[in-house]
């Protein structure tokens, strides 16, 4: 199958929806078909064909268009992200605008900034891309469910973008030294970027409440401060949280690593005793932190979903609490230390739940769409892989 594939973000870039595009192509070329790939300007890796674009702007449009037929794809899988595409509305028209089938990944369903007062018309142009393309690809359960009137439709989670094999003892015994961790302290760990919709200020608290009583903890936060596509929110909501420790008086029990290579992500996950991840919106397949964390078998405490997840079993494989409570974490984190059968039992059942999110179940589920939707439009994939 001839396939190419649209990023509004792709590495070096750092971002979720960029790595998950990247490790998908990867893979789906490595089983044997023509992968070709369209993001931004200055987007690479050495083993993919990589086309880039200055913009997201109807100017692009006929670029787009020239990279398609040029490469005579079968089918196009736009991964959409609002915010990856500057807000552009144009990439909401590329069903209309193309000739190829298009199948569009959404990451999320947030509406783009088009202009003051848009109001309605927000919601209409997600929903004219939703039903529009000739299928549609959601990556958790709540988006899913929204997207019931997309002419054909598919749930496909989305995997760990931290893929290395775990590391050595020696490797996460280093990092607890160099943090000046002891045996009888307890290190919780946060992974990713900064975002409000983390929870992450009700982790803080947490933390400072439970030092209050006592407790030996301290807190990682494993990984880059802000997602370039979410730079300035991502920069205030940083600035906040230092305020915040800086008034609890926490800054020498807090690290933050800033970014790191991937081999060393995996280091700090096995490292830490428990990993906590607070969503104010629950937790879902669509967070690549919650995937890479389940992918080491960590202890996770995070929290409820806002629709059922029949993989996630709270006391199985998660510790699931009530979203924007500190309380409820300081909780959660006081039940696991006391308990460490728990925990152990925890992770055991994440190394089992990582089954779920393996990057060749998540390849062969989206080749057998496009395969699924080429055959509702009467068209048929290229047999013969055209090379790497």
């Amino acid at each position: 199958m001839k396939i190419g594939l649209i990023s509004g973000e792709f590495p070096p870039m750092p971002g979720g929806v960029g790595h998950f595009s990247r490790i998908l192509a990867e893979v789906m070329q490595a089983q044997g078909h023509f992968v070709r790939v369209l993001s931004r300007s200055g987007s690479n890796y050495d083993d993919l064909e990589i086309t880039g674009v200055s913009g997201w702007g109807l100017k692009q449009v006929s670029k787009i268009k020239t990279w398609a037929d040029d490469n005579e794809l079968d089918v196009i899988n736009v991964q959409f992200q609002t915010a990856a595409y500057d807000m552009s509305p144009w990439i909401h028209f590329l069903p209309s605008l193309l000739d190829q089938p298009i199948v569009t990944t959404f990451h999320d369903l947030r509406h783009p900034y088009l202009f003051p007062k848009a109001g309605r018309l927000r919601d209409w142009i997600v929903t004219h891309l939703a039903g529009s393309a000739d299928g549609v690809i959601a990556t958790n359960p709540e988006d899913y469910e929204k997207l019931a009137r997309a002419p054909m439709r598919s749930l496909i989670p989305i995997g760990s973008n931290i893929m290395c094999e775990a590391t050595s003892d020696e490797s996460t015994a280093r990092w607890r030294e160099e943090l000046s961790v002891s045996d009888s302290t307890t290190l919780i760990g946060h992974f990713g970027f900064v975002q409000a919709t983390k929870g992450i200020d009700f982790l803080v608290d947490a933390l400072a409440e439970l030092r209050r009583h006592g407790h030996d903890l301290r807190l990682l936060f494993i990984g880059g401060g802000r997602n370039a596509v979410h730079a300035d929110a991502g920069e205030s909501y940083h600035e906040s949280l230092e305020d915040r420790i800086r008034e609890y008086g926490l800054e020498d029990v807090v690290r933050w690593t800033g970014f790191l290579p991937e081999v060393e992500v995996a280091a700090c996950l096995q490292a830490v005793d428990i990993v906590s991840l607070p969503y104010l919106d629950g937790a879902s397949y669509r967070r690549g932190s919650l995937m890479a964390a389940i992918n080491y078998g960590c202890a996770i405490v995070t929290t409820q979903p806002r629709v059922e997840h029949e993989t996630f079993i709270h006391g199985e494989n998660i510790w699931l609490i009530d979203r924007g409570s500190a309380t409820a974490i300081g909780d959660a984190i006081i039940h696991l230390i006391e308990n460490p059968q728990t925990v152990n039992h925890l992770r055991e059942g994440a190394r089992q739940l990582r089954l779920r999110f393996d990057w060749d179940v998540i390849a062969r589920d989206t080749l057998a769409f496009f395969e699924e939707v080429l055959r509702g439009t009467g068209r048929h994939a290229a047999r013969e892989p055209l090379g790497a």
